[in-house]
């Protein structure tokens, strides 16, 4: 039903988890998808037209890497979903959190998602879906990694300021995910703790990726043209919100 066909879009954090799938259901709907990471470059796969690489977290990498995607695409873009971003994993108390843990985590999940609108958005079509990727942590806040929360809150408001500033030629929404299982939460669901976490969730499963990549495509289509500034919730109902 969801039909993209010479679509053009770049994926952050694409050679895994909740990028790589994004990626390979926007192929299928008939994207020519080019994919950022960062250190670990993606297998040569069928859905990928370019793999790019560079530091989102620095104005310089991150004009340097829409660039590049941009000239593997055509110097166009219809798609941009912003799905990259770190979740250090040890416990860490404000009152013990560092600057340099502090700086990464900005640096990785706001600032980088700034340089990145900023250098794409001029390119973007009339049209044109952005999709931000943020977390439950980011709407009820999540203790002992308020570094985390408090980025992808502001991941939040950026969704819905860039919704009005870019309407109406441009869509922006965001997809909150809850749990997923992908390598970022590996230490959480060692021994046990991916089964505790289940029996927290009303639906008693954590995500896949693909349960997250197919709502990012759908407000990537048509059928999300009357939706903008919206916040979906991906959590297996762990979090409601109105």
């Amino acid at each position: 039903m969801i039909d993209l066909a010479g679509k053009r879009a770049f994926v952050t954090g694409g050679s895994r988890g909740i990028g790589r799938a994004t990626a390979v259901l926007l192929a299928r709907a008939g994207v020519k998808v080019a994919v950022g990471y960062r250190t670990r470059k993606p297998a040569t796969e069928s859905h990928i037209t370019a793999a790019v690489r560079g530091d989102l977290g620095t104005a310089t990498g991150a004009n340097k890497a829409v660039a590049e995607a941009l000239r593997a695409l055509g110097g166009k873009l219809d798609i941009l979903v912003i799905n990259h971003g770190v979740w250090p994993p040890d416990d860490v108390p404000v009152a013990k959190l560092t600057d340099e843990q502090w700086e990464s985590t900005r640096r990785a999940n706001l600032d980088a998602v700034i340089y990145v609108c900023r250098a794409a958005i001029p390119s973007m079509t009339e049209g044109g879906s952005i999709v931000l990727v943020a977390s439950t942590a980011g709407q009820r806040g999540e203790a002992f990694h308020a570094d985390y929360a408090a980025t992808k809150g502001a991941v939040i408001s950026i969704t819905k300021s860039l919704a009005v500033e870019l309407a109406p030629k441009i869509t922006v929404n965001c997809v909150a995910p809850g749990w997923v299982d992908t390598e970022m939460s590996a230490k959480p669901y060692a021994g046990g703790g991916k089964a505790a976490i289940e029996r927290t969730i009303p639906l008693q499963r954590v995500a896949s990726a693909e349960d997250v990549a197919g709502p990012i495509v759908f407000l990537c289509s048509s059928l999300a043209r009357h939706i903008t500034g919206e916040i979906l919730n991906v959590n297996g109902g762990s979090v409601l919100c109105g």
